[in-house]
């Protein structure tokens, strides 16, 4: 029973690195603009090592809130279930229905999910006047600062892959889920930084982001069925 609850728990670590992974192109219109913003205002005697440490740090601090947020979403989860007395894997269809929704979003197909970054844009209203502290990113504490505060950015992305951390059982394996959702997420951010061009014009390209659109959609399908089948 361990080795089959370790290797769902694997699979959810994996699956979220993928989402995180294939909806690069959206994180590059999210936070492409402040990763870009990382290394443009730094001063010409940095070296491209002192330029990528700071980089790291701003996706450091990005992926450490974006943990704290799925440890408490996991834990908001498992206390429901069992308030409710429904079984966990009831989440998992709503898991697979947010996967439809993101697939969706990215593709530009149907962008319902603005209607859920619009709850998150209340608090953000109150974090975002504190940009200001960690400006200029010309030290590695504000550049982890600045990434720990935009890791509370409303995004349909962090949101739908916040419902696999709701229905992971554990407040650690929801922050685990968001962990890899975030390191998922690295290559493209930083490959804006760093000033890769061919990797930023792939990866924000129509046919790319509605390729892996679809794969988001295919894959919400098959989390909500095998959801299903194990209920019923």
């Amino acid at each position: 029973v361990k080795s089959s609850k370790l290797m769902t728990m694997t699979i959810d670590w994996l699956s979220a690195f993928v989402i995180g992974l294939i909806g690069s192109g959206h994180c590059i219109g999210m936070c492409g603009g402040i990763s870009t913003m990382l290394t443009s205002s730094l001063s010409n005697n940095k070296n491209q090592y002192q330029k990528l440490s700071l980089s790291i740090g701003y996706h450091l601090g990005r992926i450490t809130s974006y943990s704290v947020i799925g440890a408490i979403a996991g834990l908001t989860g498992s206390l429901t279930v069992r308030q409710l007395g429904l079984p966990l894997t009831a989440l998992q269809i709503l898991a697979g229905a947010f996967l439809i929704l993101l697939g969706m979003y990215i593709g530009q197909w149907y962008m319902g999910l603005t209607r859920v970054e619009a709850i998150g844009k209340k608090l953000w209203r109150h974090l975002s006047p504190l940009n200001k502290k960690f400006l200029p990113v010309d030290t590695l504490q504000r550049s982890i600062g600045l990434g720990a505060l935009w890791g509370w950015l409303p995004c349909g992305l962090v949101y739908s892959t916040l419902t696999w951390s709701v229905a992971s059982g554990s407040a650690l394996n929801g922050a685990l889920i968001m962990c890899f959702f975030g390191l998922g997420t690295v290559p493209a951010l930083l490959s804006v930084s760093l000033g890769i061009v061919n990797m930023k014009s792939l990866l924000s390209g129509k046919f790319f982001r509605q390729c892996m659109a679809t794969i988001l959609i295919i894959y919400g399908i098959i989390t909500i069925s095998v959801a299903i089948d194990i209920l019923w």
